[in-house]
């Protein structure tokens, strides 16, 4: 139960990411931060949600003599920065943008299948940048090799750009919670689910 992810909103009400009910529960006791009940929006301490009933069935977390609903959402209390929003350039998330899917023939293989090539070539000054990089199959970076996609009869399916989700709010459908969608729109939560 500890390790089950909260939600954590700056102080503005914006989500910046998520903990686990470990962290929150402790920047709760220091007062860093403040529990939000979902329903009603009210803030809580750390005592003042301790006296809160657990509803019926409802996730908890005992000790001698308490039972502490287990908080989904906390409020930092004095923290009021934004999240990073450009995702950085990393293999992994090259390969979660293009989707495992080969840019030229958009044959959709395993990663040990695909290798990353430069648009236009590192030989004729590329950068290793989100506007020049792309997933190609093995078959397909052959016959480009170091050409540009045009002199060697390709093309692209999509341009080579930055991708557009947030890097901060990235979590799985399994471990979201409903009570987060008031906080968190859905552009965050449908970003996996692109159309080829």
């Amino acid at each position: 139960m500890l390790n089950q992810p909260t939600l954590v909103l700056n102080r503005s009400w914006v989500a910046i990411s998520t903990t686990s009910v470990r962290t929150a529960l402790s920047l709760v006791y220091r007062d860093v931060a403040r529990v939000i009940q979902p329903e009603t929006y009210e803030t809580h301490d750390l005592a003042s949600w301790a006296d809160l009933a657990v509803p019926d069935g409802g996730p908890c977390i005992r000790t001698v003599r308490l039972a502490i609903p287990v908080p989904e959402i906390i409020l930092l209390t004095g923290h009021n920065h934004m999240p990073r929003r450009s995702v950085p350039f990393s293999r992994r998330n090259l390969y979660r943008r293009d989707g495992n899917r080969c840019q030229f023939c958009g044959r959709r293989l395993p990663t040990c299948e695909l290798s990353i090539d430069h648009v236009v070539p590192r030989s004729r000054g590329g950068r290793t940048t989100w506007d020049n990089c792309v997933l190609a199959c093995v078959a397909c970076n052959v016959r480009k090799g170091s050409q540009l996609p045009r002199e060697a009869g390709m093309a692209l399916l999509r341009p080579a750009t930055r991708p557009k989700w947030s890097p901060c709010l990235t979590v799985t459908v399994s471990r979201r919670r409903a009570s987060w969608e008031k906080f968190v729109s859905e552009q965050y939560w449908n970003v996996a689910l692109e159309e080829d």
